[in-house]
């Protein structure tokens, strides 16, 4: 990997991002310029869009708890429903590959994904600990809920366009 390769990475995420939001089949956009060379593989591209699944949903998550709720779990299923809002293309390509991995390397890491998630969701729920074995168990049963919950709702992609400079301006003269 070059330096100019490695440099535009999070260019090309960034551009995969917006791909599989518009696509919204679930399938890795191998095909655009520049993946290949920033990723190498699907599973290399796979690891990186799980990881910006992992982080928005537990950046959602502390969000959430922030405002202090009363249930925990309505919370981990709102934030579940938030991020899956914000990320639906992400979220329809992990759950495909979590169902179909073209291979035994990439099955073997949507496990390892899934259960860190389940058990995630299980811990900032406050309903076990890191150590419990029986945290992936209910994290599952978490996520299930919020996605019985969120079933329905529009996946809606939330890139609000910025106002300009002078439509900001225009907004402070016409206050």
């Amino acid at each position: 990997m070059t330096w100019t390769t490695f440099h535009n990475r999070g260019e090309i995420l960034r551009l995969v991002t917006a791909t599989v939001d518009a696509r919204r089949d679930g399938i890795l956009p191998m095909d655009l310029e520049g993946v290949t060379e920033a990723f190498g593989d699907e599973l290399t591209l796979l690891a990186a869009l799980q990881l910006k699944w992992h982080t928005r949903l537990a950046g959602a998550i502390e969000r959430v708890l922030t405002d202090q709720p009363m249930d925990l779990d309505d919370a981990i299923e709102r934030a579940w429903g938030e991020t899956a809002d914000t990320l639906p293309g992400i979220r329809l390509v992990l759950d495909r590959h979590r169902a179909e991995p073209l291979d035994d390397a990439m099955a073997a890491a949507m496990t390892k994904a899934t259960g860190k998630e389940h058990m995630m969701l299980a811990v900032m729920a406050g309903r076990s600990s890191v150590d419990d074995p029986t945290s992936a168990g209910v994290g599952a049963h978490l996520e299930e809920a919020a996605r019985l919950r969120h079933r329905g709702a529009p996946a809606v992609v939330l890139h609000p366009a910025r106002p300009s400079l002078l439509e900001r301006l225009k907004a402070v003269v016409a206050a």
